[in-house]
């Protein structure tokens, strides 16, 4: 088994008395791309900052490929930032920029030439070498300061929510260029950033954080399709929470009620009869059907799990492709269920004031303990 690149034991920090992280052990591969992903104050730049060598641990270890970075400042670590702020300096031109680190580093100039003309065409800039930071758009400062970063070649490349400043389009275009460009120079990318699809779109490993904590280590697939818990569930994107309680077992599954209903599901986790439960289903997992459609064609309900829900459409909101059905069940719950729209439908199926029955296929929903 190859050695992590980067290996965090057992580590803290606290600042004024208020801890920022606490506990926190992690292990990130060598040429692997990992999001530290949380709302603001969760810890995750601290994390990114401790890594960097710009704040010291107060307990635990800290390794780059094995080795202790205890009191090794930034600029003698195998680690380069690409901070939020670009923090470009603004008297340099693009190739002075980026040509700083390496003429620190005494590189001879013919090297530097080749090397900064290398980093600033692998981020479609080589023709923009003589241009000064003002004269830039955002995201050319932001490949400015990412060409800084990776021209000497770091092992980890740190990131701290550099596609924050943009707009949507651009942003979106930058996140398929950062992937490309880490493909291209295998080299680790620890990416800072609050967004659930900018992570989920980039990484090949996902750590949600809450509260100086780590929630749950995964793939993007992993941390949609089976959260630890309500924070994570909740967290990176829609989720509706059912209330129910385990009556019994059937084979691989359990029977429970759950919101008025008796229903068959599937759990990751051992339970016991009269254990409360949370049953999570994603608005795209239910299926739902108009009460007199069932009515009229009874083969339609064997298309559905043993989980019939009965409810209220409330309204609709169309998305483009998609649309969101609002229903309130019968004891009162609120759901949310995201339909695909018929292009070749004038109107939309569901309208408000409709009777449904909502159902899932056994398997697709996620079983949790309850958490009160």
């Amino acid at each position: 088994m190859t050695q992590p690149v980067v290996t965090l034991d057992s580590v803290s920090k606290s600042f004024d008395g208020e801890t920022a992280v606490e506990n926190i052990s992690l292990s990130i591969e060598d040429g692997e791309f990992i999001t530290l992903l949380g709302p603001s104050g969760c810890g995750k730049t601290t994390i990114l900052r401790i890594l960097g060598g710009f704040e010291e641990s107060d307990s635990g270890a800290v390794k780059l490929d094995g080795r202790s970075v205890k009191g090794v400042p930034p600029e003698s670590r195998a680690v380069n930032t690409v901070f939020q702020s670009y923090a470009l300096f603004p008297h340099m031109n693009v190739f002075d920029n980026v040509a700083f680190g390496l003429r620190i580093a005494g590189m001879g100039e013919a090297d530097v030439r080749r090397t900064v003309d290398e980093a600033l065409r692998l981020v479609c800039l080589e023709s923009m070498g003589r241009r000064m930071p003002k004269e830039l758009s955002g995201g050319q400062q932001q490949r400015v300061a990412i060409a800084r970063a990776i021209v000497n070649k770091p092992r980890v490349l740190l990131l701290d929510e550099p596609l924050s400043a943009l707009d949507y389009r651009l942003r979106k275009q930058m996140q398929k260029e950062l992937k490309e460009l880490q493909r291209t120079l295998d080299i680790t990318f620890v990416l800072v950033t609050h967004d659930q699809e900018e992570a989920f779109s980039m990484s090949d490993r996902v750590v949600v954080m809450n509260d100086g904590h780590i929630e749950q280590v995964g793939t993007p697939r992993e941390i949609y399709e089976e959260p630890a818990n309500l924070y994570v569930a909740r967290f990176v994107g829609e989720i509706n929470v059912l209330d129910g309680t385990v009556t019994g077992r059937r084979g691989e599954s359990y029977t429970a009620e759950v919101e008025g209903a008796s229903v068959l599901v599937k759990a990751r986790r051992e339970f016991a009869d009269g254990d409360r439960v949370h049953v999570l289903l994603r608005p795209e997992d239910f299926r739902v059907e108009v009460m007199k459609d069932l009515e009229e064609s009874p083969d339609l309900a064997d298309k559905f799990a043993k989980a019939l829900l009965k409810g209220t459409v409330d309204g609709t909101c169309y998305r483009g492709a998609t649309y969101d059905v609002d229903i309130t069940l019968d004891d009162g719950k609120r759901i949310l269920v995201t339909e695909f729209f018929d292009e070749d439908s004038e109107t939309l199926y569901f309208h408000a004031g409709d009777r449904v029955a909502v159902g899932w296929f056994e398997g697709w929903e996620v079983v949790l303990p309850h958490e009160g």
